[in-house]
């Protein structure tokens, strides 16, 4: 599946949550990441950033599409990172 994850946490925590998703989505902007995921990888992902997050101050969005055709990306102004040059 492809999965676009955007968080807002508190500022004690972005670096942990960002180092985390970086294991298995590619970081397109601040806070936010995209990628393939398996199913087992979206469950474990999902585990993690709850036991990271405090429910009453963070908030994290996931947004799920069965293939990255579905998605229709359109950026305006600078592209924050560029993944199809990755080595």
């Amino acid at each position: 599946m492809y999965v676009i994850i955007v968080y807002d946490v508190n500022v004690e925590r972005v670096a942990k949550v960002c180092q985390y998703l970086r294991r298995y989505l590619d970081w397109v902007q601040n806070s936010v990441f995209e990628g393939e995921l398996t199913d087992s990888q979206f469950k474990r992902i999902k585990q993690e950033l709850k036991g990271m997050m405090h429910e009453d101050e963070d908030s994290v969005r996931i947004y799920t599409f069965r293939t990255k055709e579905q998605v229709k990306v359109e950026t305006m102004g600078v592209e924050k990172a560029d993944i199809g040059c990755i080595i």
